[in-house]
Formats: C-alpha cells, structure tokens, sequence
C-alpha cells in the first residue's frame, strides 16, 4: 500500500475544519472520494478540495477500490449503517462521536470491526490538546498520587439558536450529553478509570430553537462514583450566557490526587496549573516541548493557531494506524464505554435513582 486512499461520508463543518487539514499533513494519504447527502454541502467541498468524485450514497462511495478508509462526520443516527457498510468491504474507519444511537449498537460497531481486522477509531479529539496529553502522562506516572476526584465543567452560550439536526431526538439521539459532554466522559476514563455509578439530571430550557422545535437536552450533570474509590463531578451547558463559546468558552477539567492537583483549560494548550500537599496553592506548569505534537505527528506547532491545528493530530494518528497496522487511540470499545455512561445517564435522569455500571 504506497498511498491510502481515503473518503469522507459528510462534508460539513467538522470535515472542513479538522479532518481535511489533518489529512493534508499526512504523505501517506490522499482523499479520493467525497460524500453527503445535500448536493450543494458535496459541491462545496469538491470544490474546495478539487476531489473529483462525489456521491450522495455512501454505499457507493464504501465499495470503492481506491479506498482503503473511512471517515465518518454525519449525524449521529447515520454513523453505523455507514460504519457496518464500509467495514463490510474492509475499510479501515474514523468515525465522529458519539459513535452511535446507544451501547448496544456501538458494541456491535465494536465488534464488527475487531472481526473484520480493520483498524477502528473514534474522534474523541480533545485527547489531542497537548495539555490533556502531559496530564495524562502526570497521573500515569503517579506524580498527582491516588485520585481522590475528577471535574470537569463545559460551558458554551449557544442561546436559543438553531442546532439543525443536533436538536432533533431521532438524529443525535441527546443534546449536551452527546454533543459536548461525551468528550469530558472520555477524559474522565483516561485519567480516573471505569465508572462504578453515577446519579444525573438532564434538562431542556429551550423547546423552541431557531424557530424549530428542540427536542434535547440543553443542560447535562453527572454525579459519579469511580472504581477506583474516586469521587466525579460533571457537568455541561449550551446556556452560560456571556460565556462565549469553541475555545473562548470554559472548559475545565480538574483532578485531586494524594500528592497534588492539577487543573487543564483546552484553552491554555500548553500548559497546566498544579499545586502540591501542603502546598501554597495551583501554580502554572509549562507542558514540555515533547508533548505538543502527537508522536510522529508532522505538523509543525507554531504553524498557524494551536487552538485549532492540534485537531489535525487525529488523521495523523488514524492514518499512523492503519500503516502501521496497530490499534487507533481512542478507538471503538473506548466509545462504547462512553456510551455505555451516556445511557446510564439518560436511564438515570428518567427514573431519579442512582445506576450502576459495570464497564470493562
């Protein structure tokens, strides 16, 4: 395989913003094919990207030769017929997150792709932010001790403008749960561990947005147990009025261990506050040098706003993947375990109970 043909299965703003520019810094990968099921949205991006071929069928777009992968970037509901179809014809996958409708269905996404033997990723991007990397790397190398408790806390001001398909229940599936919060359910797997139960409220302020009925959820806390004895604090909102929002807005993730405490803001990409016992309170810790690029990643730092280009990571590590044909990070079964909260979430909310979980 000299050049990994790649073809992307929706074409709106994610893909122009993080995938295609990721994939330009990937020698080994060429985008061959374009596909999305509004033929205005599929003319713009073959314009843009001067792909000659383009569908509004996925079905015909997964069966090709020249291409060996996937990226997925279409409503929730969408992503696994799309998944099953191009792991099926033994394409490789990237697919957005939340990676499906519930557990089960991710699951069997999961399953699918391990028997198959393609490589299998889903685009939990933060995980990219070199900040989020180094302080994962402090807590595995126990530098924060045991973990006490995780928080994490989302706020966005999106008001009551129109979500288009991410407002409408038979889409998305949820709101804030699985726009935003699904994203910090993840950080709080790679940092803590399993959740072990979980108490949760979700709540709809707008029933109307942009003229059109909003079905979801707006406002998404957890309150959570882990394995590990750890407490969990989390919590999520499109409604922080004069909050901003993207990067401008507060997204906070805090960790309390036995030695110390650091805090990460995706804002403040290279660096971390952490204060130490006993100490005199947080204190700001630059992420080194080795940590603001993914590992083997070409892209240069300092080349344009890392904010935005630290998402290019993704198709690098995707790509990195399947060359070297070993397991992506994150992958499928990291998502079901994100799914798997976000229905305890759901059920919990409903019924007002506690729900316990028993995740692998």
């Amino acid at each position: 395989m000299n050049s990994i043909g790649v073809a992307i299965v929706g074409c709106g703003g994610i893909t122009l913003q993080n995938h295609l520019p990721g994939l330009a810094l990937c020698p080994d990968a060429r985008v061959v094919a374009l596909c999305d099921q509004d033929p205005a949205t599929l003319e713009r991006a073959r314009q843009q990207t001067g792909v000659d071929v383009g569908s509004t069928h996925f079905e015909d777009i997964v069966k090709r030769d020249d291409v060996q992968a996937i990226i997925i970037a279409t409503p929730n509901c969408t992503h696994a017929p799309i998944a099953h179809a191009a792991i099926a014809a033994g394409k490789h996958v990237l697919c957005e997150k939340p990676l499906a409708m519930d557990a089960t269905e991710a699951a069997r996404m999961a399953d699918a792709a391990e028997k198959a033997g393609v490589r299998h990723m889903t685009a939990f991007t933060y995980r990219f932010v070199p900040a989020m990397r180094y302080l994962a790397h402090l807590v595995r190398q126990g530098v924060l001790g045991d973990i006490h408790h995780y928080r994490c806390c989302r706020l966005q001001d999106w008001g009551d403008r129109d979500l288009g398909w991410r407002q409408m229940r038979d889409l998305a599936g949820t709101g804030e749960l699985g726009d935003m919060l699904s994203h910090r359910i993840d950080f709080a797997h790679l940092l803590v561990g399993p959740f072990r139960r979980l108490v949760a409220n979700l709540k709809r302020v707008h029933d109307s947005r942009g003229g059109k009925p909003s079905e979801l959820d707006d406002w998404v806390a957890i309150l959570a147990d882990f394995r590990n004895g750890a407490t969990g604090v989390l919590e999520s909102s499109k409604l922080a009025s004069g909050r901003n929002e993207s990067w401008r807005s507060l997204d906070y993730v805090e960790i309390n261990g036995t030695r110390a405490s650091a805090v990460f803001f995706t804002g403040k990409w290279n660096e971390l506050q952490m204060g130490r016992l006993g100490g005199e309170g947080l204190e700001i810790v630059a992420v080194p040098k080795e940590f603001h690029v993914w590992p083997g990643s070409p892209r240069d730092p300092a080349d344009g706003d890392p904010l935005v280009t630290f998402r290019y990571d993704q198709a690098f590590e995707f790509i990195d993947a399947i060359r070297n044909q070993r397991p992506c990070r994150p992958d499928f079964h990291d998502a079901v375990r994100v799914q798997t909260v976000m229905d305890a979430t759901v059920r919990s909310a409903s019924e007002g109970r506690w729900v316990e979980l028993d995740l692998p």
